[in-house]
């Protein structure tokens, strides 16, 4: 098999987890935008109006808390009228938004269609007005339609290249953790190959004792022991030569010849040569 095949075998089953999650979870993201529902939005617009020249601050003040008014239930109750839709469903599909150095409040509706996100938004917007409109003397300010809801020309959601990225992600992920999962599971060793021999202490050779030194008093008991056991040998030996000597000394006196056990008898209680020299060395 040449290199190159090896390569790409090598890779197909390293990145297998990757190369078949990411489709899928590309395919699960275009799927998705395919069966859900779309979904429309629209804004309008009010403008906080100042009844007096250079409250312009004071404007933009009112705009925000106007802005936070726009999902409250007073204002959603007329709005729930006109729509037909219940305050509960209303709070669900409106919300506003303001600007920090504009007196300006946007209204956004949302809905299955394009023409009842418009007509959301423009109900929930007329709402504020009204309710602003009626305590206008005692905060200086008047709130006026400055724009209302267009039809959208598409949904805003689902959207498919949105929907098929993120799905393509999520594929993405999955595989990196599957790979990962599968490497630590190959990369783990045995429970046999845990197990690490004790190692084994070298053996340490001994050491010459100079001459003259004493040896060491394990040393000395050793040779004691060794020199008596020698001569408790050496006295059974005798012992036994003797009792020999004097059987045969008791055979001869029956026979007539007490010269010849004497002999033996005086030959067996003197040790011979060699004993008494090793004797003298243990000495």
């Amino acid at each position: 098999m040449t290199t190159p095949r090896r390569r790409a075998r090598h890779l197909v089953r390293r990145w297998w987890p990757v190369a078949l999650a990411v489709p899928l979870g590309a395919a699960a993201g275009a799927g998705y935008a395919v069966v859900s529902h779309p979904s429309y939005a629209a804004s309008a617009y009010v403008l906080v109006v100042p009844q007096n020249p250079g409250e312009a601050a004071t404007a933009t003040n009112f705009a925000q808390a106007y802005g936070r008014l726009a999902g409250q239930p007073q204002v959603l109750a007329v709005a729930a009228v006109e729509t037909g839709h219940t305050r509960a469903q209303l709070e669900s599909l409106v919300h506003g938004t303001t600007s920090p150095d504009a007196p300006m409040i946007e209204i956004t509706g949302t809905g299955t269609r394009p023409q009842e996100a418009a007509q959301t938004a423009d109900a929930v917007a007329r709402s504020l007005v009204s309710f602003a409109n009626t305590s206008s003397k005692d905060t200086s300010v008047r709130l006026v339609t400055l724009a209302p809801a267009a039809e959208p020309d598409k949904p805003t959601t689902p959207s498919a290249a949105l929907d098929v990225a993120v799905g393509g992600a999520a594929g993405l992920l999955v595989g990196a953790l599957v790979m990962m999962t599968r490497r630590r599971g190959e990369a783990a060793p045995p429970e046999a190959a845990e197990a690490v021999e004790a190692p084994v202490e070298p053996t340490t050779p001994a050491t010459p004792r100079p001459r003259g030194e004493e040896p060491p008093a394990a040393d000395r008991a050793g040779q004691a022991d060794e020199a008596g056991r020698t001569g408790q040998a050496e006295e059974t030996e005798k012992m036994e030569k003797a009792e020999k000597a004097e059987e045969a000394e008791e055979g001869e006196e029956a026979e007539g010849q007490p010269g010849k056990a004497a002999a033996a008898k005086k030959s067996a209680e003197e040790p011979p040569a060699k004993e008494k020299a090793t004797a003298g060395s243990g000495r």
